[in-house]
């Protein structure tokens, strides 16, 4: 059960700097609340309570709201109109699609003489005989009823035939309570499991219709006799399919949303149980398998383009500063502190709020220079990422296949001139290849041992000595090499 706490309230007045007590206008709807509680004392100066698409069943606690002007309460679980008598200032009530079939309860709204407007499209009572007339009639400060003016000429008629009216209007409330009294017993039963063989079936469900959980389709064919053994066997053999355990999760789910029964307060709680119960189960399975990494970059070393937060980004390039430029739509109110910006040469990454955006950059960039602002104004995030000079390419190693299967697959022009390729020899003077590369250095005899050099300098061209002025050549001194 869900209750209404001082939180889910405080949550709500984000427009009023949270704050409670001087609240004018709060909404609590599709909330799963099934008791209205607190706000008479918290809220006194109410003027608009939103409480739609819950699965409250009785009107209470609101009868210290003096300043309440319009009160929601469609889509929930209402049977009576009650306890709204202390809403002196109360001018609109919405009640649509609730489970109003007291109509006489209708005359507690005698005493909010300022009510003008009331909705009760979408209740049992709508469909009795005379409805809008005794409404008409019971309340001569209405002005609309189910979103239609009423005229002059309309409240005299009504006034005219109230008499008979209410008597119409008796006869059925009586018959329709007698039904709802046999939906509650049978839903008293099938959740104290005092039914024949604790057999589970769904509230109002009383043979008329049976489901075919083969086909998963509504089939008409038993006329209500309770007495007649037939129509309890075929019954019984409707719960037996349905308890089989043969069945899977997908047809008995088939099962519980084709079996027809009446639409009562008790049906749309288990129909939201059932729904409540599977979201659980759902959760618990997201629990057990943790969801698994995504990959941001493969076994081979290719970046991935990622959009977690799903943001609107824009890749330009800068020309004149020669530099990439990523603009990011980061949510505009959004912290700073929040977003992680990570640039490598050939990819950026940003986290933002834990989600990862990641994207492959068109060429290398240098990551020390570059830069990230964000706009004051619009939020967003902006990239400045200066080109590199050098471009560094990541090639594939490819095996390198025997020399036959080399020449067999390529097939260029290229690959085949120099396949055909023959080395040509250059010519060269014979007299060349003719020298004596050992007699370069001339011995005194082949007999004498190592090399020598001259120790003679050869006779100057120029007819002068070689050697200078007091140079004195002794024999003893080995010749410099």
């Amino acid at each position: 059960m869900v209750y209404i706490t001082e939180d889910m309230v405080r949550r709500r007045a984000e427009h009023n700097e949270c704050e409670i007590f001087s609240l004018e206008e709060v909404s609590l709807h599709q909330q799963d609340i099934e008791r209205i509680e607190h706000l008479d004392r918290w809220c006194r100066d109410l003027r608009i309570l939103y409480l739609q698409n819950n699965l409250i069943p009785r009107i209470e606690n609101l009868s210290r709201l003096k300043k309440l002007e319009y009160l929601n309460l469609a889509l929930n679980n209402i049977e009576v109109i009650e306890n709204l008598e202390g809403c002196e200032s109360l001018q609109k009530l919405d009640l649509t699609v609730n489970f109003v079939g007291r109509l006489s309860s209708v005359e507690a709204l005698k005493h909010n003489v300022h009510l003008t407007e009331l909705f009760l499209v979408g209740n049992p009572c709508t469909e009795f005989e005379g409805y809008r007339q005794y409404v008409v009639a019971s309340l001569p400060q209405l002005k609309w009823l189910d979103g239609t003016e009423i005229s002059r000429s309309e409240r005299i008629r009504a006034s005219q035939g109230l008499e008979e009216a209410k008597r119409q209007v008796w006869e059925q409330e009586k018959e329709y309570l007698k039904r709802r009294a046999k939906d509650k017993e049978e839903a008293q039963r099938k959740e104290a499991g005092e039914e024949k063989g604790n057999k589970e079936r769904k509230p109002g469900f009383d043979g008329c219709w049976y489901t075919d959980i083969n086909n998963t389709v509504p089939l008409p064919g038993l006329e209500e006799n309770k007495e007649n053994q037939e129509v309890e066997e075929n019954m019984e053999n409707v719960e037996l399919k349905m308890r089989s355990p043969d069945l899977d999760d997908e047809q008995r789910e088939k099962a519980f949303w084709h079996t027809p029964c009446s639409f009562t307060p008790e049906s749309r709680l288990e129909a939201h149980r059932h729904l409540e119960e599977k979201r659980k189960a759902k959760e618990k399975e997201k629990e057990k398998k943790p969801k698994a990494p995504r990959t941001l970059i493969t076994a081979d070393g290719r970046v991935m383009n990622v959009n977690e937060p799903k943001l609107d980004f824009s890749l330009t390039e800068d020309e004149e500063n020669n530099s990439i430029v990523l603009d990011l739509a980061v949510y505009r109110h959004m912290d700073t502190s929040l977003i992680e910006v990570d640039v490598q040469p050939t990819y950026t990454r940003v986290s933002v709020k834990g989600k990862i955006f990641q994207m492959a950059l068109p060429a290398e960039v240098k990551p020390d220079s570059s830069t990230a602002q964000r706009s004051q104004t619009t939020g967003h995030l902006v990239l400045t990422m200066p080109r590199a000079e050098g471009e560094i390419k990541v090639t594939k190693t490819v095996p390198r296949l025997p020399r036959a299967r080399q020449t067999r697959r390529s097939s260029s022009p290229q690959d085949n001139e120099r396949r055909h390729h023959v080395p040509q020899r250059l010519e060269v003077d014979p007299q060349l290849t003719a020298v004596d590369l050992a007699n370069i250095v001339p011995r005194q005899s082949t007999k004498e041992g190592p090399l020598e050099t001259s120790r003679k300098a050869p006779p100057s061209t120029t007819g002068h000595s070689s050697f200078s002025e007091g140079f004195l050549d002794d024999p003893d001194v080995p010749p410099l090499i």
